[in-house]
């Protein structure tokens, strides 16, 4: 009887959970190869320490992102697939604003509008990082944010908000048509080609790190920014009304709209929260890679996506979990694969998740 109940229990297994076993494993192994090789000096503390650095940027900046998806989700009900170019129209507005401003007094008008259309002017010439141009910089950083809310705001307004009640698949196709749009107005108006929109990021010599002697300005910034936005948001989830609102919308709605909650106030509030986080990560995405295409966003989807499925769906503080799980995972993995394949080890954690934890990290709560 024993045999029998035990093949009962072992016939319940699923091939999924037999290659999330496997998966697992495998994560294990490569664990204990990492405390291997630092024990026995194969890998240096410091280049371990740069790679968790950099997993930190990364992830911040996913996070940042993922923060917006999963607040969309929360009170919308729908996988906003347009998230990815939300992120791009941050990146082209804010530092076509920087351009301009960092130009008046140094190049025509012209020759900023469009980010170096006409290659007549180039970040070397406009001095284009922290030290050379901060007001620039700074001001592209709001526009970034105030320009993505715009675009998002218009498109709630024109799609979104006419298809309220029509459920999550018809809102997430209505999402890849806008995505479309957004990400073909950009060619039309700045082209296709990837520029170099700033120099290299200047460094401090110091001794707060051991890992380094110098320290990359851009990316420290980014992680104040970062960490300084997700501290503001918590106190604006767990402390204000708006918090208390949002979190109601997101476990019941119609409960919510009976007692007096105005649910759309709290849309456009989530929309405005959501879409500038979201702009403000696709600047920043710029201001550490120096790079800018009208495809960056759309390559960061499946991270952003990722994050959010890695810490559960609809849970602002499980977005930003998984946005750092992600972005160190990715920088890790380093130590075994090129980095060209990096994202295999974001994706892999992906499926792990949804094999023993389809929930997600934080248990799909809907809330924040």
């Amino acid at each position: 009887m024993g045999t029998i109940g035990g093949r009962g229990r072992r016939s319940k297994v699923t091939v999924e959970q037999w290659f999330g076993a496997v998966l697992l494993v495998g994560l294990v192994v490569l664990v204990l190869d990492l405390v291997r090789r630092v024990v026995f000096g194969d890998l240096p503390v410091d280049t371990l320490s740069v790679f968790v650095w950099r997993g930190l940027v990364d992830g911040l900046l996913i996070a940042l992102a993922a923060v917006g998806l999963s607040m969309t989700y929360a009170i919308l009900k729908f996988a906003n697939f347009s998230q990815g170019d939300l992120v791009t129209t941050g990146a082209f507005t804010g530092w076509t604003a920087a351009y301009v401003v960092a130009g008046i007094g140094v190049t025509d008008f012209g020759s900023t509008i469009l980010l170096n259309a006409n290659r007549g002017t180039s970040a070397r010439e406009l001095d284009m990082h922290l030290f050379g141009a901060p007001i620039a910089i700074l001001v592209g950083l709001v526009v970034a944010a105030l320009a993505t809310i715009l675009v998002a705001l218009a498109f709630d307004r024109v799609v979104y908000r006419r298809m309220r009640t029509a459920g999550g698949i018809p809102l997430l196709i209505a999402s890849i048509g806008v995505a479309l749009v957004v990400r073909y107005l950009v060619v039309f108006f700045y082209g296709e080609r990837t520029r170099g929109v700033t120099r290299g990021s200047p460094t401090i010599d110091h001794s707060l790190v051991f890992w380094t002697d110098s320290l990359h300005v851009h990316q420290a910034t980014l992680v104040v920014v970062g960490l300084g936005l997700m501290l503001g948001l918590h106190v604006t989830l767990q402390y204000t009304k708006l918090g208390t609102a949002m979190r109601a919308m997101a476990d019941n709605r119609d409960l919510a709209l009976v007692t007096g909650i105005p649910t759309e106030r709290v849309i456009l509030l989530t929309w405005i929260l959501g879409a500038g986080l979201t702009g403000v990560a696709g600047y920043l995405i710029v201001l550490e890679q120096e790079t800018l295409s009208f495809n960056t966003g759309w390559f960061l989807l499946l991270l952003i996506f990722s994050a959010v499925i890695l810490g559960g769906i609809g849970s602002i503080y499980g977005a930003i979990a998984g946005g750092l799980i992600i972005g160190l995972a990715t920088n890790v993995s380093l130590v075994w694969i090129p980095a060209d394949l990096t994202e295999v080890a974001a994706f892999t954690l992906m499926i792990l998740i949804l094999i023993f934890r389809p929930s997600g990290l934080f248990g799909g709560v809907e809330t924040a």
